[in-house]
């Protein structure tokens, strides 16, 4: 165990890089590296490029002329350049005075007055540029400092660049540089700001993988030992990774994410760098370590611009913030500081940790900054003021990385084994399965849906940051590509076998659920069917009851107009019964009794008339005895087709989840077929790159 003042970055630091000189040949014997070819022959200056510059040159650039300031018959003085700077750019002909002059393509031109040197020794002195310039054949070349590319940002670099985010290349190296028996420490982890890309420090590289598929995307040789620190840059275009081997050598390297290719070294420590990063606007590169000292360089020319000396003990975290405003440092002894950047003036000290400082990270404003510490505390300052704004004890043991996301939570682990996340107020807002050992590195996913961390033994774990989940492992020891080949080779029966069981079960899913949506097509014509024999059975019914009732209510009218027939027939019968009473009593009265008669014709008139609304009443309820008696079936048929109607309905919804269910599980199946089949041609796909690559 270490003490509280040894930092878990820089034990190790100590530990990868004391062995990794000796990993240079492990797995030697898997017979997977190519052979070197044969050193191309050395174009040197005192062999090739003197006989040039004597013919044309040494007149009038010699130690007694000294035309500019310059002498060109001495290595030394030649490299030293003249009164406006040094002439040469190893390896870069295209920036090296001498060589622009010579071609022509600058003023002065050279030799002055004289048309330009024959094409072919021109080309021997650009071929000695670009080889290093070396002076003789036992000399080695020393690469250039100075950047491929202009690497400074014109853009916002706390916005997301327009067009996709960058991605590496298909052409990156998949062969690992070093295999070894089992996976170390995990010395560092970064994630893309814009992209689903991670990367993870391995012995003498830095790897690769997409953060959603988990596809390993290939390897970035870091010959100088082990990474110890890797941080993008904030618009996602750049990867730099610190790192070396300890006590002897330490240096900062910077890679184009979108080619893979490294674009500017800077730094010649004497033990390993520990913390680094890259400005917001691009133009700066800060360093610290084992010395104590900040260095700052800058992306222009390589050059160093600054260096403060105000830490006493080793340097073990630094980060600009994402305006380029400001630097924060921290160190072994608790030392805590914040910088301006562009001038390396001290800004702010922050006093509160009594133990090392393991990591430090802005919020996405740069106005609050994030520490954490071996002595268990994750710290939130305020860069006004500096105002220590709030504290609490996140990891029991040590908290060993901390990271600010875009939404501004916060990602910690530490040596109780757990990574974690908060809120800026320090309650927890989840806390993740614990590893085997002490957790030494945590970052979020571009999009802060995913955390990657790993520990001391090498385990490194992806997690959904919503529930939990554990998604998968990376790996900062990938297989060597014979041995991905052969694992490939092995599983691919498999998976084929298991594709064709898949699309097996997939059609006979298929044919069910085809058949179950015929079966439907039927149910519902059934139950089409029904509703119109039920429909029809409830209008006949309703006509029938309708007549019925029209019968009825006529036989009660024909009834009423009977009783009113006889009431009146039985009033006239009396008084015809009076007036004959009468007439006998007075027959001489021939008046009374004709009067008499004509009553009793009228009496005779309505009793006829009764006995005809009679018989009227008479066929009226015998025709409402027809129109009633179809009713009953009527009514029992209409009963039964309504019945028939809801079972046929009970049966289409039945057939309707049986469609459904039949449905979804040939979709289900046909998904996993088709997963099945991505996933046999994507082994054959990666059997056919690696083999590619391997080929190479």
């Amino acid at each position: 165990m270490t003490t509280g003042k040894q930092t878990v970055r820089t034990l190790i630091a100590l530990a990868l890089g004391a062995i990794s000189t000796s990993l240079l040949l492990v797995d030697s014997s898997r017979g997977d590296d190519k052979k070197p070819e044969a050193a191309a022959a050395k174009i040197t200056y005192d062999e090739h490029v003197v006989p040039i510059l004597r013919e044309k040159c040494f007149g009038c650039h010699n130690p007694d002329k000294k035309s500019g300031g310059l002498v060109l018959n001495n290595f030394t003085s030649l490299m030293a350049g003249g009164g406006s700077g040094a002439i040469i750019e190893a390896g870069d002909p295209d920036n090296s005075t001498l060589y622009l002059v010579m071609t022509h393509k600058e003023q002065p031109f050279m030799p002055p007055m004289a048309e330009k040197l024959p094409q072919a020794q021109l080309d021997v002195v650009r071929k000695w540029i670009e080889g290093g310039a070396l002076e003789n054949s036992g000399s080695k070349a020393k690469p250039s400092n100075k950047p491929k590319v202009d690497l400074s940002l014109k853009s916002a670099p706390t916005k997301k660049p327009d067009g996709p985010p960058p991605m590496p290349p298909q052409t990156l190296r998949l062969e690992p540089i070093v295999r070894t028996t089992r996976a170390s420490a995990v010395t560092a982890i970064a994630s893309s700001p814009w992209a689903p890309l991670v990367a993870v420090a391995g012995q003498r590289q830095v790897l690769l993988y997409q953060s959603e598929s988990f596809e390993f995307l290939g390897v970035l040789p870091f010959p100088e030992g082990v990474p110890t620190v890797l941080k993008f840059s904030r618009n996602g275009s750049l990867l730099l990774a610190g790192g070396g081997r300890g006590a002897k050598a330490g240096r900062v390297v910077v890679w184009s994410v979108a080619t893979g290719e490294r674009v500017i070294e800077v730094g010649d420590e004497y033990d390993s760098v520990l913390a680094a990063d890259i400005s917001a606007d691009q133009t700066l590169i800060a360093l610290g370590g084992p010395s104590k000292m900040i260095r700052i360089y800058s992306t222009a020319d390589g050059q160093l611009q600054n260096e403060i000396k105000k830490h006493t003990d080793w340097i073990t975290a630094l980060e600009y913030s994402p305006d380029g405003v400001l630097l924060a440092t921290g160190d072994r002894n608790g030392g805590l500081f914040v910088w301006e950047a562009t001038t390396a003036r001290q800004y702010l000290e922050l006093r509160a940790h009594s133990a090392t400082i393991t990591d430090v990270s802005f919020r996405i404003d740069s106005n609050v900054l994030a520490s954490s510490s071996e002595d268990s505390t994750i710290r939130l300052w305020e860069m006004e003021n500096g105002g220590n704004i709030k504290g609490w004890g996140a990891h029991g043991g040590g908290a060993s990385s901390v990271e600010f996301t875009h939404d501004g939570r916060i990602a910690s682990c530490g040596r109780d084994r757990v990574a974690k996340i908060w809120d800026q107020n320090g309650a927890q807002q989840r806390a993740f399965d614990a590893f085997g050992d002490l957790a030494l590195r945590v970052a979020f996913s571009h999009d802060g849906s995913r955390l990657v961390a790993g520990d001391w033994s090498g385990d490194i774990r992806v997690w959904v940051t919503a529930d939990g989940k554990l998604l998968g492992n990376l790996t900062g020891n990938p297989p060597t590509l014979a041995e991905r080949i052969e694992i490939a080779n092995k599983e691919l029966p498999a998976r084929q076998a298991n594709h064709t069981q898949l699309v097996n079960v997939a059609t006979a899913s298929k044919a069910a659920a085809d058949k179950a949506v015929v079966d439907l097509a039927a149910a519902q014509k059934v139950a089409g069917d029904m509703a119109t024999a039920a429909k029809s059975a409830a209008d006949v019914a309703a006509k029938v009851k309708e007549n019925s009732e029209k019968a009825n209510i006529a036989v009660t009218v024909a009834q009423a107009t009977v009783t009113a027939k006889q009431a009146a027939a039985n009033a006239v019968a009396n008084v015809a019964a009076q007036a004959d009473e009468l007439a006998k009593k007075a027959p001489e009265n021939k008046g009374l009794v004709d009067a008499a008669a004509r009553t009793r014709e009228h009496a005779d008139q309505a009793a006829s008339e009764v006995v005809a609304a009679q018989k009227v009443v008479a066929d009226l309820t015998a025709a409402a005895k027809t129109a009633s008696d179809p009713l009953a079936p009527a009514q029992a048929a209409e009963q039964k087709a309504t019945a028939d109607l809801a079972a046929a309905t009970k049966q289409v919804e039945a057939q309707a989840a049986a469609t459904k269910a039949a449905t979804e599980k040939s979709a289900t199946e046909k998904v996993a077929a088709d997963q099945a089949a991505a996933l046999v041609s994507a082994t054959q796909a990666s059997i056919a790159k690696w083999v590619a690559a391997k080929q190479q």
